[in-house]
């Protein structure tokens, strides 16, 4: 059985540089997603408004809460006893 030849120093000191082709699809998706009139940038548009909604409508309904919670409290209408 023959063993699978080691890789040189040269090899594994490179291992980790991105060569033109990941750079190249890198820049295509980068100008995809954020660049252009492109449908993908409006679904992030679309998207990112979502997120604004959802938490507007979470802090509606804190609000409500809020104000309903303080309705619910009893008021005290007992008049102060003065210190005679």
């Amino acid at each position: 059985m023959k063993r699978a030849a080691r890789p040189r120093a040269s090899d594994r000191e490179n291992v980790m540089v991105p060569g033109w082709v990941q750079i190249a699809v890198v820049v295509l998706l980068a100008v995809l997603l954020f660049g252009g009139r492109g449908k993908i940038s409006s679904i992030m548009g679309d998207f990112a408004k979502g997120i604004k909604s959802f938490k507007r409508g979470m802090k509606d309904e804190d609000e409500a809460k809020a104000v309903e919670r303080s309705a619910e409290d009893p008021i005290d209408v007992t008049p102060k006893k003065e210190n005679v």
